[in-house]
């Protein structure tokens, strides 16, 4: 297959193409305007999106002979949003992936797969109820959406992710802070604990990319209107503590209840969903541990 990766440079994005490189299938991604990233494989044809260029950008799609479109990309807000950042936002998660979809029907793309996020469930007993700004303009974007997959002969779905992680990751997640916290021995203000925590390593997620690309390709496969990746076990924020303190064999100094729950806060995220067909976690959360562990020693050991 001949995939468009958008959000190629993000920490998901640069491993799912090199994943579908070692797979055989040929890549290419959207790029911010001037951007350029050492990520990108060499070899990797890139475009960035311009509305008054979208043209160009459909010529592009057919020249690379596109089968279809892993979207990654997005503008994240982990917290209530500020003022300035709302036509950012609509810009990165909205404006941006309608113009792809709407380059797509044009170049003859046959499927197109979203990232959407838990978030979009704050309260799972409704059919959407979003956590934060960011997560109604994911849901705003499956609206979108929909207008083609009526009108075009395009299989859409979306593919909703949980907690993510993994070695190399430079966002400031729960494990980057408990890795520093256990080399410094410094405390740690943290809320209560009790949120459950649902987490997928790297490994697992890029291969749910690759399977759900292969099930769509294939023309009279099922087809829903999302699936999900998610952990085979998940634990409390505590019991997820103690599980690193015993696999890294450290002490974490965190002060439970120092800090409160975050503004809506998801305490228990979205249950169910059809897992990606075939797909099941094979790296269980001791070991992604482990190997992030393993591969931060051999950065160290490298510098």
């Amino acid at each position: 297959m001949n995939i468009l990766v958008t959000g190629a440079t993000g920490f998901i994005g640069t491993q799912l193409v090199r994943g579908l490189l070692q797979e055989g299938h040929g890549v290419c991604c959207t790029l911010l305007p001037g951007e350029e990233n050492p990520f990108v494989p060499e070899g990797v044809a890139g475009i960035s999106i311009e509305v008054e260029e979208l043209p160009v950008f459909v010529d592009f799609l057919r020249s690379q002979q596109v089968d279809g479109v892993l979207h990654l990309a997005s503008m994240v807000l982990s917290d209530t949003h500020q003022a300035q950042q709302i036509p950012s936002l609509i810009a990165a998660n909205i404006t941006f992936g309608t113009l792809v979809l709407e380059a797509s029907v044009q170049a003859g793309v046959k499927w197109y797969v979203n990232t959407g996020s838990y978030w979009q469930y704050y309260d799972s007993d409704k059919e959407y109820s979003p956590v934060n700004l960011y997560a109604a303009t994911k849901q705003a974007f499956t609206i979108m959406a929909r207008y083609y997959t009526e009108v075009y002969p395009l299989r859409f779905c979306t593919l909703m992710l949980f907690d993510t992680y993994g070695p190399g990751d430079p966002r400031p997640k729960i494990f980057s802070l408990w890795e520093r916290i256990a080399a410094t021995g410094e405390t740690l203000a943290m809320s209560p604990g009790d949120q459950i925590i649902d987490m997928s390593y790297t490994e697992d997620i890029v291969r749910a990319y690759i399977m759900l690309a292969e099930h769509l390709q294939v023309s009279n496969a099922p087809l829903s209107n999302e699936f999900v990746v998610s952990a085979k076990h998940r634990y409390t924020l505590r019991e997820l503590a103690k599980l690193y303190e015993e696999v890294r064999g450290v002490k974490l100094n965190i002060e439970w209840g120092a800090r409160p729950y975050r503004h809506r806060e998801v305490m228990v995220p979205f249950v169910g969903g059809i897992l990606v067909p075939g797909w099941y976690p094979k790296v269980s959360l001791e070991e992604g541990i482990q190997k992030m562990a393993a591969a931060g020693m051999q950065k160290g050991a490298n510098l």
